[in-house]
């Protein structure tokens, strides 16, 4: 049976990679984003498509709005928007601490309130039972990313998780983390990462790749599979073994 899968950041990347899984499938998938030319590009079979800022209050009501309109029921729930503010506007004027509350700010709300606006404001149309919930996160919850506020932006969505996962149980909706290492083809690393860092983050992985979209869409496949019914709460790490979970 068809069911309704709704991806944040679903223009590009892990989003757009998990839509084709779903869609393929014969799911009805609805991409969410803040440009409308790239869900509308994306080129997912039957995809509905609306965009929004998933940071801003008004945006994520109108979203539900039409979830409510078009969808009715959500039977998955994938989070994949997010982002270092490659798309922001730098910080204004040039005082170090200004750019640091910027920074901090910016990916907070890219990473983490963009996935709470959402998951609250649908979560009474979740499919009950056999509803799921699906953030990605970030190996770098685990190992930092080098300025500290996107790793830590990320790491924000696991203790969320967990609670969620204890607030929707009993309804049968299961909630989990999937936190990928470094994935290729993707507008967070893009074409120009330095050549030197690409190889280091390769020579890290034990199986001696890097990743790609398609790695990570079939791992949250899986999970809003009904095979995965009883794996709930759960950090699912996606990194060649780069980083071990505990």
């Amino acid at each position: 049976m068809a069911r309704n899968v709704v991806i944040s950041g679903g223009g590009t990347g892990i989003g757009l990679a998990a839509a084709r899984v779903f869609a393929a499938d014969g799911d009805r998938v609805l991409l969410l984003g803040r440009r409308k030319e790239v869900l509308e590009e994306a080129g997912v079979p039957g995809a509905l498509t609306y965009a929004a800022d998933l940071s801003d209050t008004a945006d994520v009501r109108g979203v539900a709005e039409f979830v409510g309109r078009e969808l009715g029921a959500v039977d998955v729930l994938v989070h994949s928007a997010g982002g270092t503010g490659q798309l922001e506007p730098p910080a204004a004027g040039d005082d170090p601490l200004d750019a640091v509350a910027h920074n901090w700010t910016v990916n907070f709300r890219l990473n983490l309130l963009t996935a709470a606006l959402l998951t609250e404001a649908l979560k009474d149309r979740l499919a009950s039972p056999g509803g799921r919930v699906l953030f990605v996160s970030s190996i770098a919850a685990y190992r930092g990313s080098g300025s500290g506020a996107y790793g830590a932006a990320k790491a924000g969505l696991h203790p969320y998780a967990h609670d969620l996962a204890r607030d929707l149980g009993p309804r049968g909706i299961t909630v989990n983390v999937v936190a990928p290492g470094y994935i290729e083809d993707t507008e967070f690393f893009g074409d120009a990462i330095d050549p030197a860092r690409r190889e280091r983050l390769i020579n890290d992985t034990a199986n001696g790749r890097a990743g790609n979209p398609g790695d990570v869409a079939e791992t949250l496949h899986w999970l809003a599979s009904p095979g995965a019914g009883h794996v709930t709460s759960q950090i699912v790490q996606v990194n060649g073994g780069a980083e071990r979970g505990n």
